[in-house]
Order: C-alpha cells, then sequence, then structure tokens
C-alpha cells in the first residue's frame, strides 16, 4: 500500500473517532403548521472530491432550490471537480474547495475550514451521514437549523429507496422540515443532474456524429471500472458481440478512460476528452449509456439519458442509476438475456 494511501486510513480512523458522537439534528425554533422556515442563506457539506460524489448531490441541491427558491447555496467540498459540476447552477455561490491531499496543503486546508466560520447560515446540511468530515463541518457552522442526517430507522421502513446515497439526503431533509411544523414534500427526488447548457449539447450532438458519422441512434458502452468493480476482456467481448447482433440499428461507440484503455480492443468507434461537461454533452445525444458502476455511469444520468449499470461488488441500492428510464443489474444474480431483454425495454 502507498504512504499516502496508509496516511489516509489513519486520518479516517482517527476523524471517525473525534466524530463519531456528532450528530444530532438540531432545531432552535418551532413554525405554525404549514409555515416554511426563513432560508436565505444554505451549506451543503460533502468534502469528498470523485466526480461521482459530486454528481451525486445534485439531488439535494435542487432539492434545497425547489424548496428555498430565493436562497443562495454554499459548497464545502474536496478538490475542484464541483466547480465543474454546478457550473449552471444560479443558486450556488461560493463553493469552499478543500485541497484533495490535506498533507501536503496543510496551511489551505486550515484556511478552508475557517471559512465555514465567515459566515452565518440559516440551515447547514451533512450530504453524507457516513461522513466524519461532513458531521463536524456541520457542528461547527453557526446555523440555527442543521441537519446531520443521522441513520434513520423509520425513513428506512418507509421507503424502498433510503438507502441511495443520492436520496437520502433529500429524506433526511423533508422529515427535518416536516418536525419543525413545515409541510411535507410528496414530489419524486430529483435526478442527477449537471445541468448542460443548449449549446454544450449542440456541440456534443456535432461531436457525436463527427465520432459515428451517420444519423442512426446511439448506444454508448464504457468499458473501464476499478478494482473489483472490472469486467475482463472476454465478458466485454460477449456482451459487445450481443449488442451488434440484437440492435442492428443502432450505432455503438465506446466512451474511452483517461488511460486510454478499451476491454473491446478499441472495435468500436471510440471517444475521449479531458472535459467533463463536454463529455456529457456528447452522452446527451446517445440513446442509452451501458458501463459497470464508475464516476462515468453517473455522469450519464446528469446528462438526463437512460442508464444502466452493472454491479458485481458495490452495494446497487446505494449507486444504482435512476430515473429516465434507467436500471441497474447485480451481475451476480442475473444473465445476459436479462440484460439485453433490459436494455430492449429501454429503447422500446
Amino acid at each position: 500500500m502507498k504512504v499516502s494511501k496508509r496516511i489516509n486510513k489513519i486520518r479516517m480512523r482517527i476523524m471517525h473517532q473525534l466524530t463519531k458522537n456528532i450528530g444530532n439534528s438540531q432545531k432552535e425554533t418551532m413554525l405554525s403548521p404549514g409555515e416554511k422556515p426563513t432560508i436565505n442563506r444554505v451549506l451543503i457539506s460533502r468534502p469528498n472530491h470523485r466526480l461521482g460524489n459530486q454528481l451525486l448531490l445534485t439531488p439535494l441541491v435542487q432539492e434545497v432550490i425547489n424548496t428555498f427558491p430565493n436562497c443562495k447555496i454554499d459548497l464545502f467540498v474536496k478538490g475542484g471537480v464541483a466547480n465543474l459540476v454546478f457550473q449552471n447552477y444560479e443558486h450556488v455561490d461560493t463553493i469552499i474547495q478543500l485541497p484533495r491531499k490535506p498533507f501536503n496543503e496543510l496551511i489551505k486546508y486550515i484556511k478552508c475550514w475557517f471559512k465555514l466560520k465567515k459566515y452565518r447560515y440559516d440551515l447547514v446540511i451533512n450530504g453524507d451521514k457516513n461522513s466524519s468530515s461532513g458531521r463536524l463541518s456541520t457542528q461547527i457552522v453557526n446555523a440555527p437549523y442543521k441537519v446531520f442526517g443521522e441513520t434513520d430507522e423509520e425513513l428506512e421502513k418507509m421507503f424502498d429507496d433510503y438507502d441511495h446515497i443520492a436520496k437520502y439526503p433529500v429524506y433526511h431533509l423533508r422529515k427535518y422540515l416536516n418536525l419543525l411544523g413545515s409541510s411535507e414534500s410528496k414530489n419524486p427526488i430529483p435526478t442527477i443532474n449537471i445541468k448542460l447548457s443548449d449549446d454544450e449539447i449542440s456541440k456534443g450532438k456535432a461531436t457525436l456524429k463527427e465520432v459515428v458519422k451517420n444519423d442512426k441512434p446511439t448506444i454508448c458502452i464504457y468499458t473501464n471500472a476499478t478494482g473489483d468493480k472490472i469486467y475482463d476482456e472476454d465478458w466485454w467481448a460477449i456482451f459487445y458481440n450481443r449488442l451488434k447482433s440484437d440492435f442492428p440499428n443502432y450505432n455503438i461507440m465506446e466512451l474511452l478512460p483517461i488511460e486510454n484503455i478499451s476491454k473491446i480492443n478499441f472495435k468500436a468507434p471510440n471517444y475521449y476528452s479531458k472535459d467533463v461537461r463536454e463529455m456529457c454533452g456528447l452522452l446527451a445525444n446517445t440513446a442509452i449509456f451501458i458501463a459497470p458502476d464508475n464516476g462515468v455511469m453517473h455522469l450519464a444520468s446528469a446528462a438526463q439519458i437512460p442508464v444502466v449499470g452493472f454491479f458485481k461488488v458495490t452495494k446497487l441500492e446505494k449507486y444504482q442509476p435512476y430515473g429516465n428510464k434507467s436500471i441497474a443489474f447485480n451481475t451476480n444474480e442475473t444473465n445476459l438475456n436479462d440484460w439485453l431483454k433490459g436494455i430492449s425495454n429501454i429503447l422500446g
């Protein structure tokens, strides 16, 4: 194991011990029935640098916007990817970015924590109930209303999708506001959304046509993943050949990872970009996206298209794509025919 990983594991254990008893959602005043609290400035804490986790935060941000349309939202995150994810969110005002490697940029790391004291917030929300840094930041911020997001057995029983990492923060917020006396929202949970502009979608359409060189609808696959989530070349070869035979009226293209590797040996037209929003603009013009569980799978969901996610080690209930006819499969319990039937149902 690399030294940096060992240090990070030690840091996480220390943070967990320091914050394990933090986590009681707080409220200072009760409201009249049907009344909403006056919320003008909100802090949402999600100090994680991964693209997927920042994308999975967008439903909570949208829920806050829907509930308090005149508010300004600050984000407490790690790394710079949140700038790209929330670029077109007008309500997002300030993004406080912890460095990805705090021990290499210790002064900056400490300054970011002090920034949390710069403003008085009306509401602060911890975006991940399992985050020690999230609980600690929620604790130290000045705000009358605090949602730590501790596990709620009542919500677990009420909602089959409570375990989903993008959804339970929304359920926590709704219950918290309801306990204050505000009316409870019955709206569907917002989907993951990067809010592409019309120009980004238009450019993506032109780029897609350059890749596939025709006007047929396109199935996009992404064959890479990390660690045990990877499916090998033989698995992908069988799946790719069935896609070609079962869906002859569709292009099949591959989105490539930064490592420029392909589990189908570059047999399909392919595309790669370092620009997250540029990739998303292209994906928005495809008919369906198919991938194992990874951040790019969530990026495709953020393009508001149907996504098929394959899971074999991570919890499907926690990370599966949802909305826009998306589906997920535990590949330990399903087979090739199940997957192709699901894809066929989506494509109609």
